[in-house]
């Protein structure tokens, strides 16, 4: 173990003071006492120089074995390394190397020392890369690596990676390079083995990928093509459901209607009332025009609908027909307008309205004098427009819809009342057509009272084959305030009770006298001023529990529709409901 340089003052001290005493101990009996003091002390300083000399040269001697020992272990560390060790100069000379570096490069350590290690490297790639990493190295004095191929003396290669440093050699200030150089061949195999299987991997990556790009292609369009499929059946489909609820709600409207067969199998007649009629018919039938039939209760404004209708380009669609007089008034918009599920308390399944099922067809209204005021402005829209929402939807529907309307009410009158609007009249009263009463058409009768004879003879499963002419005559002075239906009515209760072939009334036909129609004025009064009575007392006030309805056991809209009939209207006040 070598002096350090804080130490060596305190062990120079203490080789002088054992210097001076080993000589006292060596002169104290050579030096006489007489001897020149200066002489003396000279004496005394070479003889303690010369113990010093000796003592440092001891001392020297046990550093410079230790320093040996110590070379040599960092020889054998230095030698047996598992990384060649390399110094070179700025030339690129070696000037260094450890046995395992020797080894590296198959040659001996004597051989090696100051030949140019570019001798050693396999190509020109690699000699370019060695001199830029040196120059890289003395620029940078930092640790700088590379990769290069070298070659052994036996001319076999392998791959290495250098790791070097800067050193600055004290002596003479020169540069030099230390390196450590790794054999990394079988890494490189690896990376190139891995680099080849990545190569074909990425082939086929992108063989697969081409594959699968093309079958994405294929499924794109076959999801297009399915989308296009899906969107037709779905416009299809739309349009089966529409066609659907609209042969459903057509044969719910049959099936009511098969349960109240019209009463005529053709317009019967001959009389020019009825000749006119027919030809004003036959005039506006082609027409998308509004028709406005005007007639007495049972003068068969409907049947007049029916022919209109069957002579117009919609016959292929069935006429719908709505009785308007027969609605409550809570249900009106409901029937006409089609409702959703749910759009009020038991509105448990959706409905088609009658405007909806008579898209592209015609909508016979029949007794449209009937509708309640507050609703005429809705159907007015509906007409003007073509336009209406269900019930319980915001969704608007068009249709195409042309309007027949029917009514036994004076609508002008009416009007004038205040019980229609005047907009709707004059919207309607397009093209009006009036067909005359019965007893205006006395040369009808026999043709209908034959074909009634007929019809109900078959339907009796009697053979009633003739009519008297008095009879005949008795029918045709009667003046029928009820009309054609009365008529037929008469008809059928005298074939039930005819007991032969030949045609007989079963009783005699008499015009209801004035007391009698006195007495039908004399209960609507009664009943008019019953309604005013107990409206007074409830303050007008039709619904809720205190309400006239409840009172008087009626509907809220029945109360209503026979309050518009009897001409009820409140004057001084607006109607609180």
């Amino acid at each position: 173990m070598g002096i350090t340089k804080d130490k060596k003052p305190l062990a120079l001290a203490e080789l002088r003071r054992q210097a001076e005493e080993r000589l006292r101990a060596k002169t104290a009996d050579l030096i006489p006492a007489q001897t020149n003091e200066t002489a003396q002390k000279l004496l005394h300083k070479l003889e303690v120089h010369q113990i010093e000399l000796e003592m440092q040269n001891t001392e020297l001697r046990r550093v410079q074995e230790e320093l040996e020992l110590s070379r040599d272990k960092y020889s054998e560390l230095y030698d047996f390394a598992p990384v060649g060790y390399f110094t070179f100069d700025t030339r690129g000379l070696i000037l260094e190397a450890n046995l395992t570096g020797c080894q590296l490069l198959g040659i001996e350590r004597q051989l090696l020392v100051n030949k140019p290690f570019i001798g050693f490297i396999a190509d020109a790639g690699g000699r370019e890369i060695f001199s830029k990493h040196r120059e890289e190295v003395f620029q940078n004095q930092g640790n700088q690596s590379c990769e290069i191929r070298l070659k052994r003396k036996d001319g076999t290669e392998f791959y290495a990676q250098l790791q070097s440093i800067e050193n600055i050699n004290i002596k003479d200030n020169a540069g030099y390079i230390r390196t450590t150089i790794i054999d990394i061949t079988e890494r490189k195999r690896a990376e190139e083995a891995l680099q080849k299987a990545y190569g074909e991997l990425d082939l086929k990556v992108k063989e697969r990928t081409g594959e699968l790009s093309r079958a994405n292609e294929q499924l794109l369009e076959t999801i297009d093509e399915h989308k296009r499929m899906e969107e037709s059946l779905r416009t299809a489909l739309s349009e089966i459901k529409t066609m659907k609820d609209q042969l459903e709600a057509e044969n719910i409207y049959f099936l009511n209607e098969h349960k109240m067969k019209y009463r005529f199998e053709n317009i019967i007649g001959q009389s020019d009332g009825l000749k006119y009629v027919l030809y004003r018919a036959e005039q506006v039938a082609p027409m998308n025009t509004t028709v406005l039939i005007l007639g007495e209760t049972g003068t068969g404004k409907e049947l007049i609908a029916y022919a209109i209708h069957n002579m117009s380009p919609r016959k292929k669609r069935p006429l719908i027909t709505v009785n308007c007089a027969a609605l409550p008034g809570n249900l009106i918009e409901s029937e006409l307008f089609g409702r959703e599920k749910g759009a009020y308390t038991g509105a448990d399944t959706r409905q088609i309205g009658r405007f909806e099922i008579a898209n592209g067809s015609t909508l016979c209204l029949d007794e449209i004098g009937e509708l309640p005021l507050e609703f005429q402005a809705k159907l007015l829209r509906v007409i003007q427009h073509n336009e209406f929402e269900r019930l319980g939807s915001s969704r608007t529907i068009k249709v195409d819809v042309r309007i027949v309307a029917t009514t036994n009410r004076d609508l002008a009158e009416e009007v004038r009342k205040g019980r229609f609007r005047q907009d709707l009249y004059y919207r309607l009263n397009v093209f009006p057509i009036t067909v005359p009463p019965l007893r205006q058409r006395k040369d009808d009768i026999p043709l209908l009272a034959q074909a009634f004879i007929g019809r109900y003879s078959r339907k009796l499963g009697k053979n009633i084959t003739s009519i008297q002419k008095e009879t005949m005559k008795v029918l045709q002075d009667y003046p029928w305030p009820g009309n054609i239906r009365e008529l037929e009515s008469i008809i059928e209760r005298a074939a039930i009770l005819c007991p032969g072939p030949v045609f007989q009334l079963a009783n005699k036909l008499e015009v209801s006298s004035p007391p009698l129609l006195s007495t039908m004025r004399t209960l609507e009064e009664t009943e008019r001023n019953q309604i005013l009575k107990i409206l007074s007392e409830t303050r007008w006030r039709i619904d809720g529990k205190d309400g006239a309805a409840i009172i008087l056991g009626l509907h809220p809209s029945t109360l209503r529709a026979r309050m518009h009939k009897l001409g009820i209207v409140r004057s001084e006040t607006k109607e609180s409901d």
